[in-house]
């Protein structure tokens, strides 16, 4: 084995043994309502308004690794907060009156069976997953590919529709109309155009999950710094394709080399953004390395503006808009379930151009593709959660790598965790772009040595 391939497999292994020690974060957002069940060191934080019964025991479940049988009841709501409470005191809390009764087993997974008159009438079984959202087309628009010279002004003039989005290098346009009906009375003329060489919908991305505040957990300390930039063959950039990016922390703020919006103008926000958590799970990923230095800087792109939720234009915008920016390697921790070829086509071109993309699988624990992750050429990141794939991870978009998923970070004073398949992608392109730049290697080795060295378990 060449001296190379040595230091890359010893930066790897390094790599994961510092990610797996991270402290162990099981937390996911429903709507308003949160749940951190922290499984290493048994302890549960909520903050939960009204929420019913079923769905938040689904929640349990989902965090928690366990089997949960419920005495159909449908009349308890909770509303609680608390932080660190070992779990019985914890379901105490969340159950109010109802009663439960917690079954160890030698063998398998831990029972809990939550019933109002007796533990033998709790029959239901919770589900450990939440089914697939269904791709939701952005209404009264369509995305149009043309050939070169077509007058688009005037295709859209013709059909009464606004041109709100252009992708010069892909020739491609996104029309907005007043109507349902008048978006398919043009999809109609639009697909016996010669002109038009595509017609497709645009589909929303499904909205990133917030950070959420944690206390009593310590986080990784940044001790990285910024090298200055090394010549242009060697040169390593991330673009990161996510929401918007506030104003960093000095020693975060020093690898942003340029923040671009595609969408307008962010809203302004109080908290650490999606982007926050996944920049510090690309830091902590490049530090776990070892090393205290690095020349890998980040091309921050905004893709949501002012708006919860981004959509596959404007995801396939950010990217080229990355890459013309001079990203050398793109992440991509969002995705939604409609297919897009326009977004495929992107990933592809970006892949031929020597740009590879790392990608999110989902968090729904569901069966259905999930894009930009199920695009050919993007290499797709499930999250890892002692020595398995996690539960939530979705199971539609076969993946290539397998990364831890959780990150803990300081921002403005406090602790903040985030937990999914997005971090693991985030993490993932930290051990491919630390790899890259500390070798000055290709990504054509590159990308082998993290599929090998960040495997996905198997029997999953």
């Amino acid at each position: 084995m060449s001296m190379m391939k040595k230091t890359f497999y010893r930066w790897l292994v390094l790599s994961l043994l510092a990610a797996l020690c991270l402290a162990s974060l099981n937390s996911f957002s429903a709507g308003t309502n949160t749940i951190f069940w922290d499984r290493e060191n048994e302890r549960v934080t909520a903050d939960v308004r009204n929420w019913e019964l079923v769905p938040m025991l689904e929640e349990v479940a989902a965090q928690s690794g366990w089997n949960i049988f419920l005495e159909p009841d449908y009349r308890h709501k909770a509303s609680v907060k608390f932080k660190s409470l070992p779990p019985g005191e914890a379901l105490r809390r969340l159950l109010g009156e109802m009663n439960f009764a917690m079954m160890p087993q030698t063998n398998g997974q831990q029972r809990l069976y939550v019933f109002r008159t007796a533990m033998g009438n709790a029959t239901q079984q919770m589900r450990t997953s939440r089914p697939a959202p269904k791709p939701k087309r952005v209404p009264n628009e369509l995305i149009i590919q043309v050939k070169p010279g077509t007058d688009v002004e005037a295709l859209a003039k013709l059909l009464g529709a606004k041109i709100v989005g252009v992708i010069p290098e892909l020739n491609a346009y996104r029309f907005q109309f007043e109507n349902e009906e008048a978006t398919e009375a043009a999809r109609k003329k639009l697909e016996g155009n010669p002109d038009v060489t595509s017609v497709q919908d645009n589909y929303f991305v499904d909205p990133p999950l917030t950070p959420q505040n944690v206390g009593g957990i310590a986080p990784p300390q940044n001790k990285l710094t910024l090298d200055p930039p090394k010549k242009d063959g060697c040169k390593v950039v991330v673009g990161f394709v996510d929401s918007p990016l506030p104003k960093l922390s000095p020693d975060l703020e020093a690898f942003i080399k340029e923040r671009i919006a595609v969408a307008g103008d962010a809203a302004v926000s109080d908290g650490p953004t999606h982007q926050v958590a996944m920049m510090n799970a690309l830091v902590q990923a490049m530090q776990s390395s070892g090393k205290g230095n690095t020349s890998v800087q980040v091309i921050s792109v905004d893709v949501f503006g002012a708006s919860a939720s981004a959509n596959t234009f404007n995801v396939a915008r950010g990217m080229v808009a990355a890459a013309n920016k001079g990203a050398t390697i793109i992440n991509a921790s969002l995705g939604g379930y409609g297919f897009s070829p326009l977004l495929c086509d992107v990933t592809q071109q970006l892949a031929a151009r020597g740009i590879p993309i790392f990608a999110a699988v989902g968090n729904d624990a569901s069966k259905v593709p999930f894009y930009p992750a199920g695009c050919p050429g993007v290499t797709s990141v499930t999250s890892v959660e002692r020595g398995k794939v996690a539960p939530y991870a979705n199971q539609g978009t076969q993946p290539d790598v397998g990364a831890p998923g959780q990150v803990l970070f300081n921002y403005n004073g406090f602790v903040y965790g985030s937990r999914g398949t997005s971090v693991a992608s985030a993490a993932a392109t930290g051990v491919a772009a630390g790899l890259a730049d500390a070798n000055c290697a290709p990504w054509s080795t590159v990308i082998p040595a993290v599929q090998k060295g960040m495997p996905v378990p198997s029997g999953q």
